[in-house]
């Protein structure tokens, strides 16, 4: 199978044995799905693939092997994940290993030899193609903990915990905060129960799954990053609130049906636009919520939802516009 993307395109003509080696934060390549070794990611989609290619795959917040020929770690656009990743691999991988980095021009992989220098690893260029570039190393002596990554702040009255990758990093996103402000002005209907279950979908650093959760609601909090996942389990720890949290792709993983879902769905996946998960988040909405049960959720204004839930429920209400988000809200019809 020929690679898919730029920077698989890049690797895959080099002469390097990669048999067994370790595939780091990759992103979707049929190339490498179909090849050898194992992924260490923590997007579920991905480790879903390569699990069910009958490949190894570790989430993000659990060492892989520490004894691999070498590791290739896919560069990010947010440099502060890339240099979680090479403090993992530094912490998880014996002293020596060789390690390839490659990522594309426009999303700052020249930066990445200043970014080993702070690290005190030598670095050197393979390759250039693509408009992608590749590096080499060595892991070294770890320099900082990956713990340190982990980081608080506050918003909305909530303590946050947040880690690089996470969506909203270390500010309260303006169109979350129009939810949340929507949401109190028009509280989500309550279908025959005094407490709703609610079902935060991409739940990111946790700040909606925390309000929810001060509103007397249970909370189901799902998003596909391992990083997002304990963002929101620290959140809700830091604000001695509960509620379950689980790593899905957007209904993949959760049984049975709420009162409401909420949600500020994502719609980039790195630079690329996908529309993917909010198409399902919406034509799959009525499977899981009872009768009467509400979906609200905020986006920008441009994105064609309206269309979507439109043609779902028959019908939707705009609680919010403030000219670059909107906030919608739609409900499943009583039989």
């Amino acid at each position: 199978m020929s690679a898919q993307t730029p920077q698989c395109q890049l690797l895959a003509r080099q002469d390097a044995d990669y048999r067994g080696w370790l595939w780091v934060a990759p992103p979707r390549d049929g190339w490498l799905e179909s090849g050898e070794g194992n992924v260490w990611s923590a997007d579920l989609g991905v480790c879903e693939a390569w699990r069910n290619a009958g490949r190894q795959a570790y989430d993000a917040l659990a060492a892989p092997p520490p004894q691999v020929p070498g590791a290739v770690l896919f560069w990010p656009k947010s440099h502060a994940l890339g240099e979680w990743w090479l403090s993992a691999l530094n912490t998880a991988l014996p002293v020596g290993t060789p390690i390839q980095v490659v990522g594309e021009n426009q999303g700052g992989i020249k930066r990445v030899p200043k970014i080993l220098a702070d690290f005190q690893q030598a670095c050197r260029k393979l390759d250039t193609a693509r408009r992608c570039t590749l590096f080499a190393t060595r892991t070294d002596k770890a320099v900082r903990g990956t713990e340190a990554a982990w980081q608080t702040f506050t918003a909305g009255g909530f303590t946050l915990a947040t880690h690089p990758g996470v969506f909203g990093h270390g500010k309260l996103d303006a169109g979350t905060q129009l939810l949340m402000n929507a949401l109190t002005q028009s509280p989500l209907p309550a279908p025959g129960r005094r407490s709703l279950r609610a079902l935060d979908v991409g739940c990111g650093d946790g700040v909606l799954s925390a309000w929810l959760a001060k509103q007397g609601c249970q909370v189901t909090a799902v998003d596909l990053s391992t990083f997002a996942v304990e963002a929101t389990r620290r959140t809700l720890d830091a604000n001695q609130l509960t509620g379950t949290v689980v790593q899905s792709d957007v209904y993949r993983q959760i049984a049975g049906t709420f009162e409401a879902i909420v949600s500020n769905p994502p719609f980039h996946q790195e630079r690329s636009i996908d529309y993917g998960p909010t198409q399902r988040l919406i034509r799959e909405a009525p499977t899981h919520l009872v009768e009467g049960g509400s979906l609200t959720l905020v986006a920008n204004v441009f994105l064609p939802y309206p269309d979507w839930l439109q043609e779902t429920f028959g019908g939707f209400e705009i609680l919010a516009d403030d000219r670059r988000f909107r906030v919608y809200r739609a409900i499943k019809a009583r039989h």
